[in-house]
């Protein structure tokens, strides 16, 4: 499965810088969000190549979504694809844009993989641990490397949104004592935690669980947790929530090393809704 994870995002990668190259044409969906040929030409990719190997795998991928295609995935695996996650970063010129396919089981990201494109570089995560990989320009993996969570040091190093950040995040960090922090697009967050390059990532502005399927389920295959405000473990394949649409999901924080460490959500409840 890891396989065909791994072929899919490549080929969608290739897609999406053959856009970018060309120049992408932006439109806007329902909910204002910008949207690319690039998002569609991916998803269709990836589609695909998931059809033809996993045909009894219910898909939910973002575009797919938001034209009114949501298979039934009650009380089954299932798969999430966010095609082009950083639409922003990628229209911008910024390189942070990633490809994200994840693997839901009862409501665990059990396997995923983060591809940057324009970056050369993809992260894997499964139950065999987590990966980084280096990629060509000509979309082949040269190099693999193991990567682990960094135990959380005395002076922890944040990451937050760079296109949705918000006053509570802010907020957050301040009343933690956080003042190291960068900033940074798509889903490229949970992998600077699962590399060990930065600690912990709060969360307090609107996601679905397309754009942190992939990324969390690296995270948690190198040794870290993505945790909801209440401090449960965030949950996948949510539907029929009473305060929010079809897979949105609650504030979190992101922890490279394990929650119970010296990086608590300590200060979560100060900022919660």
């Amino acid at each position: 499965m890891m396989r065909l994870f791994e072929q899919a995002a490549l080929a969608a990668g290739r897609a999406i810088l053959d856009v970018c190259a060309a120049g992408p044409h932006v439109t806007l969906k329902s909910d204002a969000s910008p949207v690319t040929e690039a998002d569609q030409r991916a998803e269709t990719i990836i589609l695909a190549a998931l059809a033809k190997a996993m045909p009894d795998v219910p898909v939910v991928a973002e575009e797919a979504v938001a034209a009114g295609n949501v298979p039934d995935t009650n009380g089954r695996s299932f798969l999430l694809v966010d095609p082009l996650d950083g639409t922003r970063e990628f229209i911008a010129g910024r390189p942070e844009f990633t490809v994200n396919i994840a693997l839901i089981e009862d409501g665990v990201p059990l396997a995923g993989i983060v591809y940057a494109p324009a970056l050369g570089v993809a992260y894997l995560g499964s139950k065999a641990g987590a990966e980084k990989l280096t990629v060509s320009p000509n979309f082949e993996v040269t190099e693999r490397h193991p990567i682990t969570v960094r135990p959380c040091p005395s002076v922890p190093l944040a990451v937050a949104s760079r296109s949705h950040n918000s006053p509570e995040t802010e907020r957050y960090l301040k009343d933690n004592g956080i003042t190291e922090h960068c900033s940074i697009g798509s889903s490229l967050k949970f992998c600077l935690l699962a590399e060990g390059a930065a600690d912990i990532y709060p969360r307090f502005s609107r996601t679905m669980e397309w754009d942190t399927a992939a990324g969390d389920a690296v995270l948690r295959a190198a040794g870290g947790a993505t945790l909801c405000l209440d401090g449960r473990p965030l949950a996948y394949g949510k539907r029929h929530q009473l305060s929010d649409v079809d897979f949105a999901n609650p504030f979190f924080i992101a922890h490279g090393a394990d929650a119970k460490a010296s990086c608590s959500a300590s200060g979560a409840d100060s900022v919660a809704p």
